[in-house]
């Protein structure tokens, strides 16, 4: 059965675009609305089906947009309302739809909704944000802390509380258990949906409630020195966050956001999850059909990338899933570019980055394309003093921040600052991105940009890959096999993460599909050789 208009989303492709790094219309150094408006036909190109646009409102600026302090507002350093709007009109007449971060779970400390509410015990605000007394002793209500380090809590010496902040001090957490505070974010959500916006992506959807007792998070039993999920320049992972996120009220108000988005057909949500249980809390919350449309997690975001790891992510979430969305990402503007980050092993570099590409465009679920991938760009190596990340400065140097994966995007090689922009851009170009640049790509039919233009437009008339079943059917150290079907057509899709040639002896008859862009796999009867880093795919017959 074919997917529905309304329907979109499933299987869809979404293009993520850092406004701020895409390309500069005004030559202030910061790209902008214009610059995105500009690049449509680029993006149309690449046979995706929409954009995420990461914020562009009204902010300080503190944690680059993160931070919002006018929730209906266009930061004037990215264009103007209608300049918004323009973008989206134009994106809908190439069938590109449009998605907005929304940051719900904080705002700005500049907001006036803050400076209300903290300017006394006795305000229309009071209880829009969450404030606590100290302790007898003067120190935090809890042991919570801060993701971007050390306590969650901050001091204010106007209303004499603490204030809840899971990220920078600058990002006071809003109250969720304030129902008018609940109400004014649907508003400002509606004033989008009324402009023509098609999807909200949800900015860390799992913290919005916290414990009204504020009882102490344990410790995590799993720390270890060099343990899954533990790095030691941060002591976020030494706790379990039972209580300072993913709170059972979390769906209640994603269900009252589902349907207000279901006043507006054809839109649709997507949630980043960032838990200890990830994978079952995407699961809950992409289930019923009431809650989110689809929501991805974190575990294809880290450094383990091994043939077993994502079989285990996979069989995990599917296990989990029942009638809920996945939505797949392997790169984004938090982490370390998948280039670098996937090493995998050895070269030859370009095969890696179309293994890595036909890998994810392969899994069920929706797709998630971070700006950049589609050229192949590792992460940026910058000095200290160009870091503006918050997180990279605190951090250095065991941690470098974000600032390597939000580089500008490389357009023309010979250009100034290939391309991005006529002034010293905001963060600097890297030199190593120049030989990758687009109007270099353009020119080369077998560049990693094509492979993906082809590879994109040849899924799309796939509809095993867009609505398909998933099944692993082998693993080793080099090797993940797994099957697609829909109804009596199943494939067998055969991925060698190695940099060694593999043989794998095929478990029943296929028959080698025909024209599969990048595909490097040599069917040989009963068996199929696989180059390093190749991939293929097969109709099984039996």
């Amino acid at each position: 059965m074919a997917v529905s208009r309304k329907d979109w989303w499933r299987g869809g492709v979404i293009y993520q675009v850092y406004p701020r790094s895409f390309f500069d219309s005004n030559d202030d150094g910061v790209g902008d609305l214009p610059g995105v408006l500009s690049k449509l036909d680029y993006i149309a190109s690449l046979n995706v089906d929409a954009i995420w646009l990461s914020p562009f409102f009204t902010s300080p600026m503190k944690d680059f947009g993160y931070d919002v302090s006018d929730y209906r507002g266009v930061d004037p350093l990215f264009g103007t309302l209608e300049d918004f709007q323009a973008l989206v009109g134009a994106a809908h007449e190439r069938g590109l739809r449009i998605f907005i971060d929304q940051v719900l779970n904080h705002c700005s400390d500049q907001h006036p909704w803050f400076a209300e509410s903290r300017s006394s015990r006795h305000n229309a605000k009071v209880d829009w944000f969450v404030w606590a007394e100290a302790n007898p002793d003067g120190t935090p209500p809890n042991n919570w802390l801060s993701v971007f380090g050390g306590s969650a809590w901050s001091w204010d010496s106007r209303r004499k509380q603490y204030y809840l902040h899971n990220f920078l001090a600058s990002q006071p957490d809003l109250n969720f258990h304030c129902e008018a505070l609940q109400q004014q974010l649907l508003d400002d959500m509606q004033f989008w949906l009324e402009l023509g916006v098609d999807g909200f992506r949800l900015d860390a959807a799992n913290f919005y409630f916290h414990d009204q007792q504020l009882r102490d998070n344990p410790p995590n039993p799993d720390i270890r020195e060099g343990g899954i999920g533990v790095r030691a320049d941060n002591p976020y992972a030494y706790q379990r966050h039972v209580y300072d996120k993913s709170q059972p009220q979390n769906l209640d108000f994603l269900r009252r956001l589902r349907a207000l988005m279901e006043r507006y057909p054809g839109t649709s949500s997507v949630a980043e999850i960032g838990c200890d249980n990830s994978l079952r809390t995407m699961a809950a919350y992409t289930s019923g059909g009431n809650t989110l449309h689809m929501a991805y997690s974190f575990d294809l975001l880290t450094a383990q990338c091994s043939p077993a790891f994502i079989r285990h992510t996979v069989e995990a979430i599917e296990s989990e899933l029942a009638d809920g969305w996945p939505c797949w990402s392997v790169g984004n503007h938090d982490v370390v570019r998948v280039m670098s980050r996937w090493a995998l092993q050895g070269k030859p570099e370009a095969a890696r980055g179309r293994l890595l590409m036909a890998l994810l465009l392969s899994l069920r679920g929706s797709v998630c394309l971070y700006q950049g991938e589609e050229l192949g760009l590792e992460e940026a190596e910058l000095a200290y003093e160009d870091l503006v990340d918050p997180y990279g400065i605190r951090f250095w140097p065991e941690f470098k921040g974000r600032d390597g994966c939000r580089t500008p995007m490389p357009w023309q090689h010979d250009a100034a600052h290939a391309g991005f922009s006529a002034h010293q851009p905001w963060l600097p170009v890297a030199e190593s991105h120049r030989a990758l640049a687009v109007d270099v790509q353009e020119q080369d039919a077998d560049s990693m940009l094509n492979s993906y233009r082809r590879f994109l437009a040849w899924r799309q008339a796939q509809p095993v890959l867009i609505e398909g079943t998933i099944r692993m059917r082998h693993h080793d150290e080099a090797l993940l096999v797994f099957e697609r079907r829909l109804g009596d057509e199943a494939w067998l899709c055969l991925f060698n993460m190695s940099a060694s040639e593999r043989r794998y002896d095929l478990p029943l008859m296929v028959e080698p599909l025909e024209a599969v862009p990048a595909s490097t796999a040599e069917f040989l009867g009963s068996w199929v050789h696989l180059p390093a880093h190749g991939f293929g795919f097969a109709r099984l017959l039996g």
